[in-house]
């Protein structure tokens, strides 16, 4: 084990914990300490023996003999300063609440990927002795199956309404500073229960006091997890409880007694008692000392393995627990669109270098356009959509596509925050039934517009074509919304061959501008079935010998298949009625075997080379993708690093 350096960032209560538990270990050793006052680093220092103190974050992160960092900042500042610190090239160890919302969990977890440094979130708790025995005892089934947790950690603070603990804007409340505690406690044990690392809840229920602060004083919350496994968490910081944990199972009980502070900061013995008998469980250090431990042995890793923070067990905990708190009813400041004016980690929105993003350009379009475009669908909230945009835009993505039935509300949000509208590219789409004819789809379209805060989109897509309305009419509103300015360029989504034959036709007789690009499904899944009852794909052979010779551009959706090409969601043994209607095939499953073996040959995931294989087309390919969180994102986007030969192009479709 190499001894870390550690820097501390933030030089509050709990740093002073962590500072006094690596007096009692050789892995690691305080190098510096920063705070936004040079004073009380500075005292900080002197009482802990510190040789460097910092006035400021940025000056300690810039320091090259500084291995490490623990940020103990208030809740909301974790991010930034986590995102920062990875940027920096340190390994960090975050306090928990490690974000105020799963997005930014996420934001954190893909830094520290992105960076290649060790992350872990400091639930000192998870990385004791008797936690892991706990979790032992839990798997040799010592009380038969689980049924219930029943988890509680809560105090009273008094009344303060600026203190930390009761502010909102400073992320206060119960169960952000110890209900954490119990919710991540009860999915350990559902886990362990489960076979698992930790197991998710399948529903969260909630009831709190929420005080005149906006933060909840005191609350509890009921979880359902897989095999009806049921967890009762209590906490507040108004309300003083009994802070213990019990399991019940079929054949008896377990209860803990000291399940948050075990040993607390020295060596000591703690005790779980197992069915009426008193186990023993003894600690060499104090809890923080635990803790520094775990994180430097597992510096190698990246990550340290459960009962330890993963990095997936922090993306599930905090998911789970912002189900609590709007179940409960908190709404804080952070979680409001004006409070994601900026990237998560404060910084102006930019491209990170290198950049490996393909481009392309549309006919009367004069915009570069990234050849993978954003797809808006997924995203429920303002902090989802941010997290996978801006690192989209980051990545060197600078086309969107939205439509009137999903993705505008949102995305109308994140681009006026940024202020970058004019640099990128907006597909609007409509005309979506029963839109679908000449009067009623300007109406919709203008209020996309109003919905996207913009006065124009770069591409106009029909969603739908409508046969029983003459298509020259169809060309002529067209013609009048890019006339007007409000369209630069325009074409139809699931439009048959014929009809935008005789769409352009039509506009060709008679002086107007006619489809400048199509949106149909384009992947290397062959459509078993539509999609939808009128989907059309450009796959086919006549479709794509047309794109070919006209060279029309070719937004293609579901580029990806839905994520057939993922082995981990659909395959010839994997049962998943969304992706098996539409592209279950004995060919489709050939395609993905030989998918599969391409990536391993060229170090990436099958999705990319789903995706490289869209833009691998002897016409122009824009490949539409969604990726649900930022994990998905990586890989994802990883495709522009792929290069696929002509003949791997022709391999992958089975053409030889």
């Amino acid at each position: 084990m190499t001894q870390l350096r550690w820097g501390l960032l933030a030089a509050g209560n709990i740093a002073h914990a962590f500072a006094h538990g690596l007096t009692q270990t050789d892995s690691g050793v305080c190098a510096a300490v920063a705070s936004r006052s040079l004073a009380k680093a500075e005292a900080f220092a002197k009482e802990f023996d510190i040789p460097t103190a910092y006035g400021s974050y940025e000056e300690m992160l810039a320091d090259p003999a500084i291995d490490a960092v623990y940020i103990s900042t208030p809740h909301p500042m974790h991010a930034e300063w986590a995102i920062k610190s990875a940027d920096a090239g340190k390994h960090i160890l975050c306090e928990k609440p490690m974000t105020m919302s799963w997005a930014d969990t996420m934001s954190v977890i893909e830094a520290a990927r992105r960076n290649d440094v060790f992350f872990m979130e400091a639930l000192m708790y998870r990385c004791t002795p008797q936690t892991a025995k706990l979790v032992e005892l839990i798997r040799d089934g010592a009380i038969g199956e689980v049924r219930t947790i029943d988890a509680t950690f809560a105090f009273s603070c008094g009344w303060d309404p600026e203190s930390r603990l009761l502010n909102a804007e400073l992320g206060g409340g119960g169960i952000l500073d110890v209900g954490c505690y119990t919710m991540s406690m009860a999915r350990l044990i559902a886990g362990a229960a489960l076979g698992k690392d930790v197991a998710e809840p399948i529903e969260v229920l909630g009831a709190g006091h929420i005080g005149e602060t906006g933060v909840d004083e005191w609350a509890a919350g009921t979880l359902k997890f897989e095999n009806d496994i049921i967890a009762r968490l209590a906490t507040g910081i108004r309300c003083s409880q009994d802070n213990k944990v019990i399991v019940h199972g079929t054949e008896g009980r377990i209860e803990v007694s000291q399940p948050w502070f075990c040993q607390n900061r020295e060596a000591g013995e703690t005790t779980l008692i197992v069915n009426g008998e008193d186990i023993v469980v003894t600690a060499d250090r104090g809890i923080y000392a635990c803790e520094a431990d775990r994180a430097a042995a597992n510096v190698p890793h990246r990550q340290a393995a459960s009962p330890a923070m993963t990095w997936a067990d922090s993306i599930g905990q905090a998911k789970a627990v912002e189900a609590w708190l709007k179940a409960v009813g908190v709404d804080y400041p952070s979680w409001a669109p004006q409070a994601y004016a900026m990237p998560v980690d404060k910084r102006p929105l930019a491209v990170r270098e290198p950049n490996q993003m393909p481009y392309g350009d549309v006919p009367g379009l004069d915009k570069r356009i990234s050849r993978m475009v954003m797809g808006t669908m997924i995203p429920q909230s303002i902090g989802h959509a941010t997290a996978l945009y801006d690192d989209f835009f980051a990545r060197g993505g600078t086309a969107w596509d939205t439509a009137h039935i999903y993705g505008e509300p949102l995305l109308g949000q994140w681009l006026p925050n940024r202020g970058i509208r004019d640099e990128v590219t907006l597909i609007v789409k409509g005309a979506h039934p029963p839109a679908c004819f000449p009067k009623p789809l300007v109406a919709e379209f203008n209020e996309s517009l109003e919905r996207l805060q913009t006065d124009y989109a770069d591409i106009y897509f029909m969603h739908r074509d409508n046969v029983d309305v003459p298509v020259g009419e169809f060309v002529d509103v067209l013609n009048d919304l890019k006339d007007a300015g409000k369209i630069r360029v325009f074409g139809g989504s699931n439009w048959t061959l014929a009809r935008v034959q005789e769409a352009n036709a039509y506009a060709a007789a008679n002086g107007k501008t006619g489809f400048g690009a199509l949106s149909n499904n384009f992947s290397l899944a062959r459509m078993v079935n539509p999609l939808w009852g009128i989907s059309v794909t450009s796959s086919q052979s006549d479709y794509r010998a047309w794109h070919e010779e006209t060279q029309t551009p070719c937004f293609a959706w579901s580029a990806q298949a839905r994520g057939f090409f993922d082995p981990a969601r659909s395959g010839p043994t994997i049962e998943n009625p969304a992706l098996a209607a539409v592209w279950y095939a004995e060919d489709n499953f050939k395609r993905q075997e030989r998918c599969i073996e391409l990536a391993a040959k060229k170090k990436c995931h099958p999705m990319a080379i789903a995706s490289a294989y869209v833009m691998s087309q002897a016409f122009p390919t824009f490949a539409l993708v969604g990726p649900a969180t930022l994990e998905e994102s990586a890989r994802t986007f990883a495709a522009p690093d792929v290069t696929l030969t002509n003949d791997e192009v022709k391999w992958l479709n089975l053409e030889m």
